[in-house]
């Protein structure tokens, strides 16, 4: 029921966003892939980008290439690539600083992040409850590591990114489960990294 109702709306959606974001003839890195349905659907629309996957269970179906990691340190070489993508993934590590870093040692210019604000405990229980819809049948691990504004922050300026463009206005979802599912839970973030 998930995939119908929310699966390719969010697909859509995501992949308009963040193609604006995305400079063309650029290598990506797509941390935590999944199936790749977004990278690909982006790839189709920026022109000259050129998408590679990394993931913990990489699925033998995937549509774009994709090497499998241990969940923290990516296997490529430094600036290796352009930039980095985190679409939903942080919140499923117990240690989401140290994968930031690594995905940073990787990229020559940005990081992109699309991932949840919990403020409150409202907050944190809609997002465990649409973690838990979205991604138990894959046997994705849930550790429901939600971060606040404030803890968003202090891990861009620990991993020593600066955020350059922020949307929080994403319409994942058609009223009225917006009133409830969408909110200010969403975010999608554009960070450079540092030269040093």
């Amino acid at each position: 029921m998930h995939g119908k109702l929310v699966h390719k709306r969010r697909v859509a959606v995501l992949a308009e966003r963040i193609k604006e974001m995305l400079p063309p003839c650029s290598t990506l890195l797509d941390v935590g892939c999944g199936d790749g349905t977004i990278a690909k659907t982006i790839s189709q629309t920026v022109p000259g980008l050129q998408v590679t996957g990394a993931e913990y269970s990489a699925r033998a179906n995937c549509a774009i290439p994709c090497t499998g990691f241990d969940g923290v340190h990516l296997p490529f070489p430094d600036k290796s690539f352009d930039g980095c993508m985190f679409i939903d993934v942080l919140h499923h590590s117990l240690d989401p600083l140290s994968i930031v870093r690594d995905a940073s040692r990787l990229c020559r210019s940005f990081i992109l992040i699309k991932d949840h604000v919990a403020e409150t405990s409202l907050d944190h229980w809609t997002l465990r409850l649409m973690d838990w819809a979205g991604n138990r049948p894959y046997g994705v691990v849930l550790p429901y590591t939600y971060l606040s504004g404030q803890q968003w922050k202090e891990l861009y300026r620990d991993a020593d990114l600066t955020e350059q463009r922020v949307d929080r206005a994403i319409p994942l979802y058609p009223f009225p489960f917006s009133l409830i599912f969408g909110r200010n839970l969403h975010f999608i973030s554009v960070l450079t990294v540092s030269s040093h």
